[in-house]
């Protein structure tokens, strides 16, 4: 049972000696709060990004909120999967040689923390793609982004995660029991060959790309949006494009804080072969931290909302005395007010005589 390839044995190699315990009842309570949480708050994401679908039918925001959707509802149906498994793992006291001899199980939560990992990190980039094409190219964006091509974006995703998610079982690499015994990943103890330290590179790899797709994306559409407001006069209606550049700023700063411990520690032990000197507990701990994104996801969209930021805006400047945003002009069409970013930026000289008044018909 020790390193035998064959997937009915390959996930019980770690449970002959292993130095890394976790204390039942706290771990179950643990992943029973995470869980519930997770799911409640999800839930409510979910219902506040469909009532904002059906009442913003505008395009530039439709597409967005679509994207949205299907990140929250990855996340949901992470906490449900892989929390429900690991209760079970728990709640069976770790006993994988009696429920997972033929290593289903194992290779199912595998799976599962490939594909819930990386499918949140791969929408959080195309988010940001869509928002950047929105605010620097509207007009591309109005015709080509519709709520179809966005629906095909995001199975192409989904898909690609999969692809992923099943490399390991398609080239009869069983995933592995971690030396926790509560979870399971790619081989992360004695790694030998360049296939298993292929698998937690690429994994690590992909994940920083994703996050390095937003940040690079979310700068280009801020600094956008900060040089028509200063160039622009009139102070109108941009107000949809900085809520959702504060949505997408605010994702990417949870999943880099969440997820790079996670994706550092996977690369770390790719590079050194094995040899590195992460213990389980640190592994554990980089673990928790990713599993926290999930949970922090939807607060985005709960409490980063329109009204929210207004309200937030309100207590801000009676405080300070400042006045920034022109709050009675947030309702404007939003097809015009990308119009309006795109031609600004693109011609700067000029930038006050345009009249977008015939554009503006376009939105309707």
């Amino acid at each position: 049972m020790n390193s035998s390839k064959s997937p009915g044995l390959a996930g019980f190699g770690v449970l002959k000696n292993t130095t890394c315990h976790t204390e039942k009842k706290i771990s179950v309570f643990f992943s029973i709060i995470f869980m519930t949480v997770g799911i409640l708050s999800n839930s409510l994401a979910i219902v506040i990004l469909m009532k904002a679908y059906q009442r913003f039918r505008q395009k530039s925001k439709a597409s967005f909120l679509l994207l949205a959707s299907g990140l929250v509802v990855t996340d949901l149906f992470g906490h449900l999967i892989n929390g429900a498994i690991a209760v079970f793992v728990y709640a069976s006291d770790k006993d994988w040689i009696r429920f997972n001899q033929s290593n289903i199980l194992c290779s199912v939560f595998g799976i599962c923390m490939v594909f819930f990992g990386l499918c949140p990190l791969f929408l959080g980039s195309v988010m940001a793609v869509e928002r950047c094409i929105g605010v620097t190219k509207p007009i591309f964006h109005s015709t080509k982004m519709t709520s179809r091509h966005v629906k095909m974006m995001l199975t192409m995703v989904c898909l690609f995660a999969v692809l992923i998610a099943l490399l390991p079982i398609l080239r009869f690499r069983a995933y592995q029991i971690q030396a926790s015994r509560t979870w399971c990943f790619y081989k992360t103890e004695h790694v030998e060959d360049w296939e298993d330290r292929f698998y937690l590179l690429l994994f690590s790899c992909l994940g920083f790309l994703a996050l390095a797709i937003s940040f690079l994306c979310n700068a280009v559409t801020g600094i956008t949006l900060l040089r028509v407001k200063f160039k622009s006069q009139q102070r109108q209606g941009r107000s949809h494009h900085f809520e959702m550049i504060i949505q997408l700023l605010a994702i990417m700063c949870v999943s880099c804080i969440c997820w790079s411990p996670f994706l550092v520690t996977m690369a770390r032990i790719g590079i050194d072969e094995g040899r590195s000197k992460e213990t389980c507990e640190t592994i554990l701990f980089a673990l928790r931290m990713a599993t926290w994104n999930q949970i922090l996801d939807p607060w985005v969209y709960i409490l980063l909302r329109k009204a929210v930021l207004k309200n937030l805006y309100k207590i801000t400047s009676g405080c300070c005395g400042v006045h920034v945003i022109n709050l009675h002009m947030w309702e404007l069409s939003s097809i015009k007010n990308s119009l309006k970013v795109a031609a600004i930026s693109e011609s700067p000289g000029s930038s006050k005589q345009i009249n977008l008044q015939p554009l503006s018909s376009m939105g309707q």
